[in-house]
């Protein structure tokens, strides 16, 4: 597959560090960013490169040549003023592929780049990389369907008091050429920059356009302001970066919701009835800084029992998620058990009433998860408050920590936890320094 790299920007918020060089010439690792992305695509055996240019495009020229020494092939399409990310991109219309994959040159990632391209599916206009980031708040999100569709695209700034799932666009994409060619006409009358998260997406969803969401935990990051190119650098040097291919597994800590997270108040109906514990986002933030990942396990019976829809628990979910964001945590992945075994509850749906083995102790969400984010099981332990997650740990094979908030004084001695703390904070912690220890 073609890969198609907008290498433009004049990176003014990194003058001090660039100089006159074009921003994805900023170094990373002693390299280039943008030679990193070179990298990347002759991993994958990627070999068609074109790189669009405008600002200094003669340095990266200069640099990278025909592309030969990297094992690739260079083209170049330099635009003769500030066009957007898509307005660079409709202007190299006929020198695209049917298909390819955009990246953006002030973008670092280890990204698995032929399963993405492999995603992809047939009848969709473009395929959006998404992940959960620690400042939604100022970022651009999407919000999906159980499948993956996108039903609509929510830009920064966010109207208060309002919830959104932590799906951040994170500017990597799968495009289909000829979804883009009904807007060649606006790049005539351009009077302003043509941005895709601004302008290109939002009109192909009006048109009724396929969009489709790549859900992943692999490394991505904007390194384009001083303090986000710092923390790139810093992920470079410790082997985060190198770590964050989904190829290599990776520890979790896997979190219980109700009890854990968020105050015990029986069965959770709305979003208005959540509340974080004290200390929460400051743990979840924790386990983020390790580089485990942090994933919630959770029984979630008021589905089968009618209480509450797969929509209400969505938009609990979205609390959950956004009142983390607030405090710059995140949870990498949420999986939930919507069945009960027992009937005769107003209401319940006959069709999610059996015996499964996703609901906890049964470890099937644990299994899951582990299989979808590749997660080291040898490292990774569950934290809950309540006998199933303890005994959902066992039945799985990792470690477990029970805390005494939620219902985890109530619990029997027998239940055997490996850990006993009394608030999520203490369990993490401890989780952590033994993992520093064990080094």
């Amino acid at each position: 597959m073609q890969l198609v790299v907008v290498a433009g920007g004049r990176g003014t918020r990194l003058k001090d560090r660039l100089g006159d060089l074009p921003k994805p010439m900023v170094a990373i690792g002693g390299k280039p960013l943008l030679e990193h992305l070179i990298l990347l695509a002759a991993r994958h055996e990627i070999r068609d490169v074109l790189i669009l240019t405008g600002y200094g495009g003669e340095f990266i020229e200069d640099y990278f040549g025909s592309g030969e020494p990297w094992g690739v092939r260079i083209r170049y399409r330099r635009e003769d003023r500030p066009l957007g990310t898509a307005g660079a991109v409709l202007h190299a219309f006929d020198d695209l592929d049917s298909t390819f994959l955009l990246m953006y040159g002030d973008t670092m990632m280890n990204v698995d780049l032929n399963r993405f391209a492999d995603s992809y599916p047939a009848e969709a206009a473009a395929s959006l990389f998404v992940h959960p980031n620690d400042h939604p708040q100022d970022s651009d999100l999407v919000e999906i369907d159980s499948s993956g569709r996108i039903l609509a695209l929510h830009p920064y700034p966010h109207p208060p008091e309002q919830y959104f799932a932590n799906l951040v666009n994170a500017a990597f994409y799968v495009i289909r050429k000829e979804a883009l060619r009904s807007l060649i006409p606006k790049l005539a009358g351009l009077s302003h920059p043509l941005d895709f998260g601004k302008h290109v997406f939002p009109a192909l969803l009006a048109q009724g356009a396929w969009l489709q969401a790549y859900v992943s935990r692999e490394y991505i990051k904007d390194a384009g302001t001083p303090e986000r190119l710092d923390q790139v650098e810093a992920d470079f040097r410790s082997g985060r970066i190198a770590r964050g291919s989904l190829s290599t597994p990776v520890p979790a800590i896997f979190l219980d919701r109700d009890g854990t997270l968020n105050d015990e108040r029986g069965f959770l109906t709305s979003p208005e009835e959540l509340a974080l514990l004290p200390g929460t986002a400051a743990a979840v933030r924790a386990i983020n800084a390790s580089g485990r990942l942090a994933v919630l396990i959770t029984n979630q019976p008021v589905i089968a029992r009618g209480d509450c829809s797969a929509e209400e628990l969505r938009r609990i979910h979205d609390k959950l998620e956004w009142l983390l964001g607030e405090s710059h945590a995140f949870l990498d992945a949420i999986y939930h058990c919507p069945h009960h075994p027992d009937g005769g509850f107003p209401g319940e749906r006959p069709e999610l009433k059996f015996v499964c083995d996703c609901r906890k102790p049964a470890p099937g969400l644990l299994a899951q998860a582990t299989a979808d984010l590749n997660i080291d099981k040898s490292q990774s332990w569950m934290i809950g408050d309540r006998a199933s997650d303890i005994h959902a740990a066992r039945n799985f094979g990792i470690r477990s920590a029970l805390v005494r908030t939620g219902q985890g004084r109530n619990v029997a001695p027998d239940c055997r936890p490996d850990l006993v703390s009394e608030t999520l904070g203490e369990a993490v912690q401890a989780i952590l320094t033994e993992s520093i220890a064990s080094r």
